[in-house]
């Protein structure tokens, strides 16, 4: 008797698992078919009208709206910051976003651009280049802005074209970049950075800029109260500086 209803009670159970199995099935297609049906209508609710932009100087409106993919009409609800985000930061110029959302139909995006700090010589090519030595874009025609020129291929020679990039931001920060008309560094190896002041050429290898850079001021103002003409000044010595003299021809 007992085996008997432990079968009843397993067959209960049974039969109670399959209509179980059957509610969850319906109770699964009754919500995909309310989707398919409500979907339409979700999507294009709270359309967006218009798309503001702040903080962006280099890139225009227009060319901001095509990288985010953004388009007029589309839901305030459908669309994602994230993928929105992740459009934009794949242009060199953006380092960071901040999009919002602003009921009924305002989508707000704030744009961090990053600032040419340099112009790359790169194979008779001109970049912009960021202070951290990313490529902005290239410069094809138009005015060229005045910035201190890196001569060099930093695919080839990124130490050096790092050191390159290092130097510029300690001449930045000492004033020679507002102080100088003309500044071109050569980045090859590190030891053999070279840079172009006002056509005065000064060898500074690797490190140290800071002590090279006032050691080189400290020479400039001695060399222009003796009126010496020089060829190039080598500073790549520690606690010396080479000085060559401009050889001139006495005509007779």
């Amino acid at each position: 008797m007992k085996a008997n209803r432990l079968k009843r009670v397993s067959k209960g159970m049974s039969i109670l698992g399959i209509f179980r199995n059957i509610a969850a099935f319906i109770g699964i297609f009754t919500i995909a078919v309310i989707v398919y049906i409500y979907l339409p209508p979700i999507k294009s609710l709270l359309p967006v009208k218009h798309i503001v932009f702040i903080g962006n100087k280099h890139l225009t409106d227009d060319e901001l709206r095509e990288i985010s993919g953004v388009r007029a009409n589309q839901s305030l609800v459908a669309i994602s910051n994230k993928t929105v985000s992740q459009r934009l930061l794949k242009s060199p110029w953006i380092r960071s976003v901040n999009v919002m959302k602003e009921l009924p139909d305002t989508l707000l995006l704030v744009i961090e651009e990053a600032e040419p700090f340099a112009l790359l010589d790169m194979n008779s090519h001109l970049f912009l280049v960021d202070d951290k030595g990313k490529l902005l874009e290239e410069l094809k025609s138009g005015s060229i802005p005045f910035l201190p020129v890196i001569t060099g291929n930093p695919f080839r020679e990124r130490e050096g074209f790092s050191e390159a990039i290092n130097l510029a931001k300690l001449m930045n920060s000492k004033g020679f970049l507002s102080e100088r008309e003309q500044i071109e560094i050569f980045a090859g190896k590190p030891h053999e950075l070279t840079v172009t002041i006002d056509g005065t050429v000064v060898k500074m290898g690797s490190g140290k800029y800071e002590e090279k850079l006032e050691r080189l001021v400290a020479l400039e103002d001695d060399l222009i109260n003796r009126g010496i003409p020089v060829d190039y000044i080598d500073l790549r010595f520690e606690n010396r500086a080479i000085v060559k003299p401009i050889a001139t021809e006495v005509v007779e």
